[in-house]
């Protein structure tokens, strides 16, 4: 059975166009896809979206999607029937890549009886619909191709990384190993690349064929939407072949609201760190956040403590607690000083904080925050421009190595700590490795200051993208008209 989070309103009816999104229920993906819905709604009200909800085992948040649901009324959010995924669980490891892209691939059937149900027009009018997919659900325009519609790709990460899954496609990546060569030229980098930090998945064969499917498929589409803006990206933009499908960067699309999905826990935690946040000078402290999956062993965790302590720099530091199994989410401690050094706290306490979860956007927005270690997730990355907040590049998996090594390598707009890093070895960053790359992202002189004022140049440039007139402004008119037309 398929249920609705909230029913169709009759004006719905009148809508010109029947747009719908599939995306992965990964809540990063899930995030953008629905402020990108607002923004089209935002545009023109001749569209009526609905988002269809897959569920997936041990990535989907179901909480998180009805906060999210409730807080976007104009939106249809539907989920799927859940489907039996016993022995697909219980088959040997997979790649995470290829395991989304196979529970993906089941959904067909139910996807396509969901649209059934949501034609609001004679059956001879389905030139109304208009399909946009994940990156992972290009299997879902064999769904689109069934009903007859246009179906656009929306994708979630840099128009660099979409480059390199048009590499991938062609090239056989996974026969590399991470001691392969020193470089090699993909044309979305302006500089080479070394194996070392392209994706975890490219060493393996699953995830690699996974995604080198996905790249094939998506250059099937009638368009790549892509969470990116012209002047950040040019030469990742310019780089692609003729005949490739058309490109639309109409970023950055963020979240900018999200204090509306908070449950009063985390309200209440926020509220902490905003006031501690107000007691402090301007630009002065560095947040340490990595992402809603970033944890580190305790090991490693000791040697963050030590290089913060030994800049004297302030911080806040959202401290999370690794989880038991690979895909679990990192949880809360109840005492953080049951992994962090002996006095760290009684000795720091003057000049840092340490939080479990964290409001980013909040924290980032704020004149207090001077720097951001980051594991360079997208959304991240674009929420740090938006707001002209430095960073230092700490990715630990997924997609995360090669958008450290463009924002630090090819866009200058990073500091490197350890671009190669990655959480399924066991490397460990020293206490003096991080001290340095801190006390160069907070320095106000050298290298510090040069990145800060190019980092607040693209801040005016991502909001200018936007704004009426702006590139991404055009772009998103350009697209619109061609899903009406």
């Amino acid at each position: 059975m398929i249920t609705l989070h909230k029913p169709l309103e009759a004006a719905t009816m009148t809508k010109s166009i029947q747009l719908i999104i599939i995306p992965t229920p990964v809540v990063g993906h899930l995030v953008s896809f629905v402020q990108f819905a607002d923004t089209l709604l935002r545009r023109d009200d001749r569209l009526s979206i609905s988002v269809l909800l897959i569920n997936l085992p041990l990535f989907s948040d179901p909480v998180f999607t009805k906060k999210l649901s409730a807080s976007h009324p104009s939106i249809n959010f539907i989920d799927l029937p859940p489907l039996d995924f016993s022995l697909r669980l219980a088959s040997p490891p997979m790649a995470p890549e290829a395991f989304i892209s196979s529970i993906i691939e089941l959904h067909k059937p139910s996807v396509k009886a969901a649209v059934e149900n949501l034609i609001l027009l004679p059956d001879d009018d389905r030139s109304s619909l208009r399909f946009v997919v994940d990156m992972f659900c290009t299997s879902m325009i064999d769904v689109a191709r069934d009903f007859g519609a246009p179906c656009y790709t929306f994708f979630t990460s840099s128009a660099a990384f979409l480059g390199l899954l048009d590499f991938i496609s062609t090239h056989h990546l996974h026969e590399l190993t991470e001691a392969g060569p020193d470089s090699m030229m993909i044309p979305s980098y302006a500089s080479p690349v070394p194996a070392s930090v392209l994706p975890h998945f490219v060493f393996l064969k699953d995830g690699c064929d996974a995604f080198a499917a996905h790249g094939r498929r998506i250059k099937e589409t009638d368009g790549v939407i892509l969470n990116t803006f012209a002047d950040l990206e040019p030469h990742a933009l310019a780089s692609f072949a003729e005949g490739y499908p058309p490109l639309y960067p109409v970023g950055p699309i963020l979240d900018l609201a999200r204090a509306e999905q908070m449950s009063e826990a985390r309200r209440a935690e926020s509220e902490r760190i905003l006031r501690w946040l107000d007691a402090q000078e301007e630009e002065s402290v560095v947040f340490l956040c990595f992402g809603s999956m970033g944890s580190f062993k305790a090991d490693q965790v000791a040697e963050i403590a030590a290089g913060l302590e030994s800049t004297g720099v302030k911080f806040l530091w959202a401290l999370r607690k690794r989880p038991q199994g690979i895909y679990d989410a990192p949880g809360e401690y109840e005492d953080p000083s049951e992994v962090l050094p002996e006095g760290f706290l009684a000795r720091t306490e003057a000049r840092g904080l340490i939080c479990g979860w964290a409001p980013q956007v909040e924290i980032l927005a704020h004149k207090s925050v001077g720097g951001f270690v980051t594991h360079c997730g997208w959304n991240s990355t674009l929420e740090s421009i938006w707001f002209g907040v430095p960073t230092v590049a700490w990715p630990l998996y997924a997609e995360q190595q090669i958008n450290a090594f463009q924002m630090v390598k090819d866009l200058g707009l990073a500091i490197e700590l350890k671009i190669d890093y990655n959480i399924f070895k066991d490397a460990l960053v020293p206490a003096a490795e991080i001290e340095n790359a801190v006390r160069l992202l907070m320095a106000k002189d050298g290298y510090g200051l040069e990145i800060r004022k190019r980092v607040k140049d693209m801040s005016e440039r991502s909001r200018a993208a936007v704004a009426a007139g702006g590139s991404s402004f055009e772009t998103i008119g350009a697209l619109i008209n061609k899903m009406l037309n």
